[in-house]
């Protein structure tokens, strides 16, 4: 099982942008059930 050291590379690019990836999902959770209960 050869892995090129493309995926070292991919996975380290994904660790930095991962915690922002995270957050952006948590914000759009968090402003889609404020707009269920403000607008429900």
């Amino acid at each position: 099982m050869e892995k090129p050291k493309q995926d070292y590379s991919f996975w380290t690019k994904y660790k930095r942008f991962a915690g922002t990836e995270i957050m952006l999902y948590v914000i759009m959770i968090v402003g889609i059930i404020l707009g269920i209960l403000i607008f429900g």
